[in-house]
């Protein structure tokens, strides 16, 4: 993903853990823990691919913090310039879960509970892949069978304000 949006524009990517420079010019790197606010200006397109569910479990020399999906997503929403776009995708299945030492699942809906996604963002597009690996295009959050288990959720939003 980083490499084709680099090839047609600047790309900064923040990592919890250091990361070596990038050769490719158009490719920055930059340490942060997003779990807490951060000085890092802002942008009109964002993305946190698979990597909320790991917030706040340790796994990758973040701290511990049960709560560290939800500050990270008050994070992301704070980096998004209004009119600006966050891409966010997780897995999904038929409740919220924490599966020690690895990552969350969530139930599809959640993310809308969230205080800064119902105050900022508007979705403007969800697609999933359903257990068996098939992928749904610009679908409904209710057409998500409901008995999925280990599925991805795309979510495409807009900050309103």
């Amino acid at each position: 993903f980083v490499a084709h949006v680099a090839s047609y524009r600047e790309i900064e990517v923040v990592d919890v853990r250091p990361l070596p420079k990038s050769e490719h010019e158009n490719i920055t790197f930059r340490q942060a823990d997003l779990m807490n606010a951060q000085d890092l200006g802002q942008t009109d397109s964002l993305s946190c691919l698979h990597a909320i569910e790991h917030f706040g479990l340790g796994r990758y020399t973040d701290p511990i913090d049960i709560n560290g999906h939800i500050k990270g997503i008050t994070n992301l929403v704070s980096l998004v310039s209004k009119g600006g776009r966050l891409y966010i995708s997780f897995p999904i299945g038929q409740a919220d879960e924490v599966h020690f030492n690895a990552h969350r699942v969530f139930h599809v809906t959640s993310i809308f509970d969230h205080p800064s996604i119902q105050q900022h963002m508007t979705l403007q597009r969800f697609d999933y892949v359903n257990d068996s690996g098939d992928l749904h295009l610009d679908t409904s959050v209710t057409e998500v069978d409901k008995a999925i288990k280990y599925g991805c959720g795309i979510y495409t939003f807009d900050k309103s304000n």
